[in-house]
């Protein structure tokens, strides 16, 4: 049984407040198809808040939610995806849900803290924690991304931690690389040599081994699912 298979067979995860029910997301489409995400709009905290909220508000919904595997234009907007010797980073890995701050963030699953750490810098992380779980004999972790500070204060690695107990909150864009308030959520198979951080954006390059190690996080969380 691979990684894909255990998830799949998982009951439904929540990671964001359990008031927040999943019938209340809507899915955004934050990919190069979509003409309305330009790198000015991404490239302004504000005015990208402003069209993440006018979203939500507009489908009378609490969150919006997608991403996985979505070519973005995102990212243009920081140097940290770009390297004149590799190809251009802009396949988002994770899966984001994009709410207010101060947004309870809970543990998918019962596990305990394998690292956290303040990844500074546009278009960075900010405060992360990383959980390391085993089921059925086979080990793997989750990310949470764009936390607030006040998140990773008070944690330690090998602390335990329960499926739907609060772990964090969501930061705003002082805090979490300068975006609107999410959370990115990763599943990974192998941490390889990582530490409080993993990429969350590969190129094509990557593709086939970033797709085989980071599994669809929707098959454990199951919002608006159907098989």
């Amino acid at each position: 049984m691979d990684l894909s298979d255990l998830l799949q067979m998982q009951e439904q995860a929540f990671v964001i407040d359990k008031g927040m029910a999943y019938d209340r997301f809507v899915q955004i489409d934050l990919s190069r198809a979509n003409h309305d995400i330009t790198v000015e709009l991404v490239s302004d905290s504000a005015a990208f808040s402003d069209f993440i909220d006018d979203y939500l508000d507009s489908r009378k919904a609490l969150a919006a939610y997608g991403g996985y595997l979505e070519r973005r234009i995102l990212y243009k907007r920081s140097d940290l995806f770009a390297d004149e010797d590799e190809p251009e980073r802009d396949i988002h890995i994770g899966l984001d849900i994009w709410a207010e701050a101060e947004t309870p963030v809970l543990a998918a699953l019962d596990g305990i803290v394998h690292s956290f750490d303040f990844n500074a810098g546009k278009g960075n992380y900010g405060p992360t924690i990383i959980l390391e779980h085993e089921i059925d004999g086979i080990p793997f972790f989750t990310l949470y991304g764009h936390l607030s500070v006040d998140s990773i204060g008070d944690i330690e690695i090998g602390d335990i931690v329960k499926k739907a107990q609060q772990i964090g909150e969501l930061g705003d864009a002082s805090v979490n690389g300068d975006y609107p308030p999410h959370l990115h959520f990763q599943i990974i198979n192998d941490m390889e040599d990582y530490f409080g951080d993993y990429p969350g954006v590969c190129s094509d390059k990557d593709l086939a081994f970033y797709r085989q190690n980071c599994p669809d996080p929707n098959l454990l969380l199951k919002i608006n699912y159907t098989s």
